[in-house]
């Protein structure tokens, strides 16, 4: 489905366009694939819009940057600022935010150093990243021939645009093979991630997760699900998982920004537990849900609210107040 037109694009600090938020053909970022950048939920809740962990993927952006020697010229509180702003200006009840940060224009070559470095951020809609029955229904999915980048190659804790080309690969080969989505190992051959997602799988009642060592992104939504795990007095362990536990798992799940909580119910074309999502699965999919379903509750300030009029519910409830990030 093609991108929806909204009205604004924040460029470097300035709003544009949506039609003339453009780059030159010769930017940095276009032969080198120079760019960081992030991907963020907003949902549409009683209380309004609200943004889920925004500061989270703020931090995750300048943490990328700085792997990559690329200081951009605004904090992570200015770039949340101005993302909750662009929202507000887009008439967006629900959406995603995609900041990026890349290499402009001036020079080309691979030393980098000259090159302007450009933020911008866009705000868009998009649905369910795999399937509008995704969530519900499940997918069926392939370990890929491509393997994650090896250590000391390419770094994979920072989101880069570059990485992403492996993840294209993974992606592609999935689809020609009749699959929704694909799962990479690493270097080594254990289970790493999808082409954009992080995976669990769940085995006698425990959750099993890659480590960080294993190539993955350290997901947002991964961490949301270890929190609400715990929550829910389920145990999760982080460790390296060869790819025939995958077959043999009670249940398996990607997690991710775009992918939510997404159940899998066939690898390689072998049913995984009953061929639908388990009881854990979708336990914690409620759970997740229920954060946007009833943002009065939320304890963990996980949700910024786009509109400064959104106040919390105080009855009954004995979690603080959340911090609106107010308009210049």
């Amino acid at each position: 489905m093609p991108l929806e037109k909204v009205d604004k694009i924040w460029m470097n600090g300035k709003l544009v366009n949506w039609d003339d938020a453009q780059i030159h053909i010769l930017s940095h970022v276009v032969h080198y694939g120079s760019c960081l950048f992030e991907g963020i939920r907003t949902y549409k809740t009683k209380m309004g819009p609200a943004v889920f962990r925004l500061e989270a993927h703020m931090k995750r952006l300048v943490d990328s940057c700085k792997i990559y020697r690329m200081e951009p010229a605004y904090t992570k509180e200015q770039l949340s600022e101005a993302s909750v702003e662009l929202i507000r200006i887009n008439k967006l009840e629900e959406c995603y935010i995609r900041p990026l940060v890349y290499r402009g224009y001036f020079e080309l070559g691979v030393d980098p150093t000259n090159c302007p470095i450009d933020v911008t951020i866009a705000t868009y809609k998009w649905g369910r990243y795999l399937g509008a029955e995704s969530l519900e229904k499940g997918i069926s999915v392939g370990v890929s021939s491509w393997s994650r980048m090896a250590p000391n190659t390419f770094p994979a804790m920072a989101k880069s645009a570059a990485n992403y080309m492996n993840s294209q690969l993974i992606r592609l080969e999935a689809r020609a093979h009749g699959y929704t989505e694909g799962i990479a190992l690493d270097y080594s051959g254990h289970v790493s991630e999808g082409s954009g997602e992080n995976i669990f799988i769940v085995r006698d009642g425990t959750l099993i997760t890659p480590p960080f060592a294993a190539a993955i992104l350290p997901g947002v939504t991964r961490n949301t699900v270890i929190h609400l795990a715990g929550e829910l007095g389920l145990r999760v362990i982080e460790e390296n998982i060869p790819r025939e536990a995958l077959y043999i798992a009670d249940e398996v799940f990607f997690c991710g920004t775009a992918a939510e909580i997404t159940p899998i119910t066939s690898i390689d074309k072998i049913k995984i537990g009953s061929g639908v999502a388990g009881p854990i699965t979708k336990k914690l999919q409620k759970r997740f849900f229920d954060i946007f379903e009833h943002p009065e509750t939320d304890s963990h300030g996980w949700l910024t609210f786009v509109h400064p009029s959104a106040k919390r519910e105080k009855k009954n409830s004995t979690v603080p107040h959340e911090r609106v990030l107010t308009g210049k």
